[in-house]
């Protein structure tokens, strides 16, 4: 069993499959994330209470650790990937053809686009886990007032406009990678994989836009309302 297990993570299309759970799991992440970030457009106290709610849990630090764990495998093995296919084709060649590959801007530009999610990650931990601790009490509780410091946070515009390139950058990732997951799996028809490409696509515009949506209306509320 371990035999196998090694030479399965050591071949390209184990390397892969790895790669796309981890993506899986990460889209799932994202979803969720972002239904809780939108109760933000539900108040203070809804927003904070949610917070709350997870900072106190028992299983967040574990929950963290495997999402650390399933981040970096993910960032692990893209790197991997990728160092291994330019060893493959040492030779860039001046004119390149189309080859009806499905070859796009976001799949030519994935490690790109991954590092600067890499780069919004770090930064976004710094500015809202370990930024200012404001305070709140509802109902005689006291909890973090995370709800000012979003909005303390994006009443600059640097701070929105770096958001909304991070989250456009995300959906051009997440777009192509979503689709990838099921052709490392084998799941590639052409009766089905233009249905999952525009689905795909459909489901990062949907996370992208969900994202941006908090940081704009904020800056709006706070600026011209």
């Amino acid at each position: 069993m371990l035999t196998w297990t090694c030479r399965f993570l050591g071949s390209s299309i184990g390397k892969k499959q790895v790669l796309a759970t981890t993506g899986l799991l990460l889209c799932g992440f994202l979803t969720t994330h972002l239904l809780g970030n939108l109760l933000i457009f539900c108040g203070a106290e809804t927003f904070n209470t949610y917070a709350h709610t997870l900072i106190t849990n028992p299983l967040l630090i574990p929950a963290e650790l495997g999402l650390l764990s399933i981040f970096l495998v993910h960032l692990f093995l893209a790197f991997k990937l990728t160092l291994e296919n330019k060893q493959a084709r040492p030779t860039r060649y001046y004119m390149q053809t189309k080859t009806g590959d499905g070859g796009t801007f976001a799949s030519s530009t994935m490690p790109y686009s991954g590092l600067i999610i890499l780069i919004f990650l770090v930064l976004h931990l710094i500015a809202f886990k370990w930024g200012p601790q404001y305070t709140a009490v509802y109902d005689g509780v006291q909890m973090r007032d995370l709800h000012r410091l979003v909005l303390e946070y994006f009443s600059k515009p640097g701070p929105v406009a770096w958001y909304v390139f991070a989250m456009i950058v995300m959906g051009l990732h997440v777009g192509h990678g979503f689709a990838s997951i099921f052709q490392s799996f084998g799941f590639r028809h052409p009766k089905y994989t233009p249905a999952i490409e525009t689905f795909s696509k459909v489901f990062a515009a949907i996370l992208a836009l969900g994202y941006i949506s908090i940081p704009v209306w904020i800056y709006i509320q706070g600026t011209f309302l």
